[in-house]
């Protein structure tokens, strides 16, 4: 099951590398890393998630490399390396960002401990009566400005010199920034103050206006509103870092008659593993040795563990339960289960959303428009403001700067698409290509292949009903016996029935094969023969005591066999695939979402109408070839339908990849998850409403964020420019718009992690206790 899970994203990547890249701040940042890559020859496109601080890449032309990218991305002025899905890189990022937390949280300390004294004395003198009068009579006005020159310059060109470290290269580029924005709105304040301070001669009477606190205020609130939002920020990429912790360091593997333990890195295809009761399973293997339970519910969601006997496949990161066994290496390193999941949710995080196509396009003009707008506002106030005019020109202007940052749009998008699939990773949803989120948000209409995915795949034994003079489980034991000698699948669910009862089958002799009708040998002494009923007829026995039961069951979609013994009519036996636990309420779930439920299925009309009407499908198409489920897929699209498709099997792959959202369910083959742009992890169908669930609700949060980002910026930068002014009396003071520019980029952040408590609609809870 779980290769399947997971197999198809090394083949076909929605990126072809990808690289971490730090130093971004805004969404101009984004556009310029992404201008910048998109600009060499042999790039066909580059997008860039600003909350995951990954660059995705896909290549036109092979010969590039990541290094290459990388060195591109650092001319542009960013940190960058390629990725590499390991611990240790998981380490370096993880002590990157814990280094630049702390490094955000000492300027910050800095700055605030510089700032206080300055926004104390200043806002003191302007709200305490007589404070202005003391401070002038027992410190001297002159004084006091010289101690705010010192003290804002100690944070002009101490913490806020990292926003001259990026911001001016990136101006002197023509592509200013977040940083630019900054540095342009704290430099004037301090700069204007300075020449106010010691050179007022050179300004208008009137006009020498000290605004030392302004630069200072700024920075401080800037820097505070940076760590917070890292901080914030970090949390959404908690799905990626506990996916990567499940990575085991350590593999104990047997090599020449010798036990070794070794990096897990060092385990190479076809190494024999060890491993001992409650450790983890180091990387992807088949076990060859012993037996045990293993929790799989990092991989599948089930909660209950599952039984491993020598054949069986086990995945890398899983828990052994009590049990000891070896391994063989079949998949390490990236091509692990695990490494390949890990891969799936980042590019799904990388994605870029169509809703998300009207925010780039706004962010790659707005940091020089919000610059014109800033000059502009100096020069209206500088010619038509009252007196002091100078002054009033300055402080709007940079409240225009300081306020527009873009910051809240840049991460709008990109944060609630990263907690989403995080969130989706989490309940056992993996989306392949993150912008299936909105398309499954936009789908009226969910079609379902029948086969593996409403029904189990497999037949099992669902009735037995022994002719008088038998019992069931004597006639079990005479049939299991012969058609343990059979490999056609109704024999082996009539075998796997019997060992489920506790009888172990006898050994059959002269067995015989009638092909297509059923088969005979002797068995305990007694003559027996199975088959369909036209295998009876040919052997001359009257099996019409059971031809109302049969054909109550084969209108209920089951297929009847009949056993005889020693000549006589003995037994008649259901074989069905039975529908699965969880499609009945899964579809229940649907309907009440608002969505019609179509099956689309090859199987015999019967049986699908049978199939249908238990699980309370809206519409069944059966027979169909897997052309036909195209077909039929593009016909409800030309009536105007948005639809899904899930399905399990290769004939699927077709149909799902002409749906708007292809779902692939976990135990399928990898060609159907190959053309799926969501893959439900285990078969459980209770996830297929919750995936939709949580496509709502993250569609919902994203339209949250870009409206607050826009209206945020829509509203307050008109204010700060100065228009409630003539009719109110109004200004924005650049402190309240560095205050307000920080919060707005942590009200979005904080909106995006409430995705983190999203609540799937149907409980994926373990079986009932029998």
């Amino acid at each position: 099951m779980h290769a399947a899970v997971t197999g198809s994203t090394a083949e076909t990547p929605d990126a072809d590398l990808i690289l971490s890249v730090g130093g971004m701040h805004c969404a101009s940042c984004v556009g310029r890393v992404e201008k910048a890559l998109r600009a060499l020859p042999g790039v066909s496109e580059a997008n860039v998630n600003l909350a995951s601080g990954r660059a995705f890449v896909t290549l036109a032309d092979i010969r590039l490399d990541a290094d290459e990218l990388a060195a591109t991305v650092r001319e542009a002025g960013f940190e960058a390396e390629p990725l590499i899905d390991s611990p240790e890189q998981t380490d370096r990022e993880s002590a990157a960002r814990a280094a630049e937390l702390r490094e955000l949280r000492q300027a910050f300390v800095w700055a605030a401990v510089l700032t206080l004294p300055i926004f104390v004395l200043e806002m003191g003198a302007h709200l305490l009566p007589g404070m202005s009068a003391w401070l002038a009579e027992t410190v001297g006005t002159r004084n006091l400005h010289l101690l705010f020159f010192f003290l804002a310059t100690g944070v002009q060109f101490g913490p806020g010199l990292r926003f001259y470290r990026t911001g001016w290269p990136a101006l002197r580029r023509l592509a200013p920034d977040m940083n630019s924005l900054v540095m342009l709105g704290s430099t004037a304040a301090w700069a204007y103050s300075v020449v106010a301070l010691f050179f007022a001669g050179l300004l208008p009477p009137g006009t020498a206006n000290i605004y030392f606190e302004a630069s200072a205020v700024i920075i401080t609130l800037v820097l505070a509103g940076r760590y917070l939002e890292a901080r914030a920020r970090g949390r959404a990429g908690d799905a990626i870092r506990k996916l990567l912790s499940l990575q085991p360091r350590i593999a104990r593997i047997s090599r020449n008659g010798r036990t070794l333990e070794a990096p897990v890195e060092r385990v190479r295809p076809g190494d024999l593993v060890l491993v001992r009761p409650g450790e983890q399973v180091p990387v992807d293997g088949e076990l060859v040795e012993g037996a045990s339970w293993v929790d799989e519910s990092m991989i599948s969601g089930e909660p209950l563990p599952v039984e491993k006997q020598p054949g069986d496949e086990v995945i890398g990161g899983t828990i052994n339960g009590r049990g000891a066994f070896s391994f063989r290496a079949t998949r390490v390193g990236a091509d692990t289960v695990l490494a390949r999941i890990v891969r799936m949710v980042e590019q799904a995080q990388g994605a870029k959303l169509p809703i998300q196509a009207l925010v780039d396009r706004v962010t790659l003009v707005f940091v020089p428009v919000i610059i014109g707008i800033a000059l502009l506002t100096f020069v209206a106030w500088l010619a038509f403001g009252p007196a002091p005019a100078l002054g009033l020109a300055l402080v709007n202007a940079v409240a225009v700067l300081i306020i527009a940052c873009p910051c809240a749009m840049g991460l709008a998008t990109p944060t609630s698409i990263m907690v989403g699939t995080g969130k989706a990773a989490e309940i056992g949803l993996l989306f392949r290509k993150g912008d299936a989120l909105q398309s499954l948000r936009d789908v009226d209409t969910i079609a379902l292949d029948k086969t593996g995915t409403l029904t189990r795949g497999v037949p099992v034994l669902s009735a037995v009903l022994p002719a008088s003079g038998f019992t069931e489980d004597g006639l079990l034991h005479l049939v299991a016996s012969l058609e343990q000698r059979s490999e056609h699948p109704i024999a082996a669910a009539i075998v796997a029935a019997a060992k489920a009862r506790g009888i172990t089958p006898a050994e059959a002799s002269g067995f015989a094969v009638s092909a297509g009708l059923g088969a005979a040998a002797d068995v305990a002494g007694h003559h027996v023969q199975v088959g369909a009923a036209r295998y009876m007829a040919q052997l001359g026995i009257d099996v019409s005591g059971f031809a109302a039961e049969a054909a109550r069951f084969a209108q209920d979609g089951g297929t009847p066999v009949y056993a005889a013994i020693d000549g006589r009519p003995a037994a008649l036996l259901v074989v069905a695939d039975p529908l699965k636990e969880s499609a009945r309420v899964a579809i229940v779930a649907l309907q009440k979402l608002g969505l019609r439920v179509v099956m689309l299925t090859g199987d015999d009309r019967r049986t699908a109408a049978a199939i249908g009407r238990e699980a309370g499908i809206d519409e069944i198409q059966a027979e169909l070839l897997p052309d036909g489920k195209v077909a039929c897929v593009a016909r409800m699209q030309a009536e105007g339908r948005r639809v899904a498709f899930v399905g399990d099997g290769i004939n699927d792959a077709p149909a799902l990849a002409q749906a708007e959202v292809g779902i692939a369910i976990g135990t399928g083959t990898d060609i159907a998850i190959d053309s799926a742009e969501l893959v439900l992890m285990s078969d459980d169908l209770r996830n297929l409403p919750n995936a939709v669930a949580l496509s709502h609700a993250t569609l919902r949060n994203i339209r949250q964020n870009l409206f607050w980002a826009f209206a945020y910026n829509a509203s307050l930068v008109p204010v700060a420019a100065g228009v409630l002014f003539p009719a109110f009396g109004l200004l924005l003071s650049p402190m309240l718009a560095a205050l307000a520019m920080a919060l707005s980029s942590l009200c979005v952040v904080s909106n995006a992690l409430r995705l983190k408590r999203f609540r799937p609609p149907l409980a994926i809870a373990p079986p009932a206790p029998t």
